[in-house]
This record gives structure tokens, C-alpha cells and sequence, in this order.
């Protein structure tokens, strides 16, 4: 009996099967938990999200390997004084006017090879000492692709400034034998890639200009060099 029963110990035992264990998953949720359904939407916009910022990322990258934008060159190239001069007129509160004309040439430089430029709206500002003293409105025109066009403002007027700096500062500048005259040139403009044409583009070119100051003849003492003007995008 005793034999019979150590054979049936190490003979091999066939127990019932034990079934797998099932994992539970809701249908139609991929990896998400059927109770944390907004976690699961807040993972997917921001996958979504982060999608499309490297597709326009790639896109961007692309273009700009194609196109090769380069920065607008605005220069003058000459610019004169032939009459700057400040009178007090002691029947007019004292008023102080400033009498001049600035006549200059602005270039404008596109180094594109690809793109080329429409100039819908240019106006020009002439400002001394932080005050305004000439405004115009020049043509519009279209700027081809390697291509430079210059503009001829011209300022001419008889302005009433105010504050006693401005005459301070004249004085000043007018021993130091220069004036500095600062021209601002806001622009609208679009740009034209092949058959496309983008709008939007507002650049702004700031000159400050170093100018001789005129003698009694109309004629300066020295000459003006050559200047290169700020480009402000934004």
C-alpha cells in the first residue's frame, strides 16, 4: 500500500487548466483608460498640435532653402541743405519757425533672386530734435527680382517749431558745422514669388542723416557721405 502510494507521487499529475488572465481594454480607445477619457483627449490635441508645428517647421525650412530671402538695402546716396535756418517771430507769441529744403537720393537695393517686390504706399517723414518738420507721399511702384531703384523725396517748407531745445540744439549743431536730420520711410508693400503674391509687409527705414551745414551762397562746407539706413521689419 505503502509503494502504491510513492508511485503515485512521483508519477506526473494532469490538474485541471488554468485559464490566462484577460486584460481588460475599452473598445475603440486605443491605450487609454475608459475612466480617464479626458486624460486621453488632452494626449491626442497635443500630439495633434505638436504635428503641426513640424510640419510648418519643415515647410518654413523648405522655403526659405529655396527662396534664400535676403534684407532689403536702403542707402542715400546724396543728400543736401541748401537752406536751414531758424527766425523768431516776436508777433506770433514768439513762435520759432524753421525754414529749409533737404533734397536727397534714396536707393533701394533688392538682392532677390526669387522674389520681387510691389511698394503700394511709401511715405516719408523729415523729423529734427524729435520734431517733425516734412512729410510726403512719393509714387508707388514695382521693384523687379536683382534690382535697384532710387527715390528723390524733397522737403521744403517754412515749420513752426516749439520748445526752446529745438533752438538750442540748432545753435549747437550749427557751430559744430552739421545738422542731423533723421528720415524715416514707412512702406507698404507685397511680395511676389513666382505667381504668388503675400501682402502684410509694412517695413519701415530709418536714415539719419549727417548733413553740412549751408553757408550765405546755399552751398555746404563739406560734403555728405554716404549712409546706410536702418530696416525695421515689426
Amino acid at each position: 500500500m505503502a509503494d502504491y502510494k510513492q508511485s503515485n507521487l512521483n508519477g506526473a499529475y494532469y490538474g485541471p487548466v488554468i485559464p490566462p488572465s484577460r486584460t481588460h481594454r475599452s473598445v475603440g480607445r486605443g491605450d487609454c483608460d475608459c475612466c480617464c477619457f479626458p486624460c486621453c483627449l488632452i494626449s491626442t490635441l497635443l500630439k495633434f498640435i505638436f504635428s503641426i508645428i513640424i510640419t510648418l517647421g519643415i515647410i518654413v525650412l523648405v522655403l526659405w532653402l529655396v527662396l534664400r530671402p535676403n534684407k532689403i538695402k536702403p542707402y542715400v546716396e546724396t543728400a543736401t541743405l541748401s537752406t536751414f535756418n531758424i527766425s523768431t517771430n516776436t508777433n506770433n507769441n514768439s513762435t520759432n519757425y524753421l525754414t529749409y529744403n533737404l533734397t536727397m537720393d534714396l536707393s533701394i537695393r533688392n538682392p532677390n533672386k526669387r522674389i520681387s517686390f510691389y511698394y503700394d504706399y511709401i511715405e516719408t517723414q523729415a523729423w529734427y530734435d524729435n520734431s517733425r518738420i516734412g512729410f510726403k507721399i512719393l509714387d508707388p511702384f514695382y521693384q523687379g527680382k536683382k534690382n535697384t531703384t532710387v527715390l528723390h523725396p524733397e522737403f521744403s517748407s517754412r515749420t513752426a517749431v516749439l520748445g526752446d531745445s529745438v533752438v538750442t540744439t540748432y545753435n549747437r549743431e550749427k557751430g559744430e558745422g552739421f545738422f542731423y536730420v533723421n528720415v524715416k520711410v514707412y512702406n507698404r508693400m507685397r511680395l511676389k514669388v513666382w505667381i504668388f503674391k503675400i501682402s502684410g509687409f509694412k517695413p519701415e527705414f530709418d536714415c539719419s542723416l549727417k548733413l553740412p551745414a549751408p553757408t550765405s551762397s546755399g552751398s555746404a562746407v563739406s560734403t555728405f557721405e554716404r549712409t546706410e539706413c536702418d530696416v525695421h521689419y515689426f
